[in-house]
């Protein structure tokens, strides 16, 4: 069994393969770029969950202790410490510590 294939059908075949590569590459940069950006939406989320998961344990315990009076001090220290543990991490969610996107353009190593 022979294969007589003319000049033109071979280009076509090359081309063909040619575009199903092209179409890789851009399908591959496509996912890498959504997994990118899943990936820093999820850190803001996760980050926001922790905040609020603390403020309602701040809540509760500071409820507790004003609906039971009795000591000034623990009322005033309840009030407080959330205060400068809530400072901290406000302070902390809202700094810029790093930078993720480090990716030069223009290829090559540099």
């Amino acid at each position: 069994m022979t294969v007589n294939l003319t000049p033109t059908q071979i280009l076509a075949g090359v081309g063909v393969l040619l575009a199903l590569f092209v179409v890789w590459r851009f399908g591959a940069r496509k996912a890498r770029r959504a997994a990118e950006t899943a990936r820093a939406s999820a850190r803001v989320v996760s980050l926001a969950g922790r905040v609020l998961l603390m403020s309602a344990s701040f809540v509760g315990v500071q409820w507790l202790v004003i609906t039971h009076p009795g000591n000034p001090t623990l009322l005033l220290v309840v009030l407080g410490v959330p205060d400068l543990i809530a400072a901290h991490v406000l302070t902390r969610a809202l700094t810029v510590t790093s930078l993720d996107a480090t990716r030069h353009r223009g290829g090559g190593r540099r």
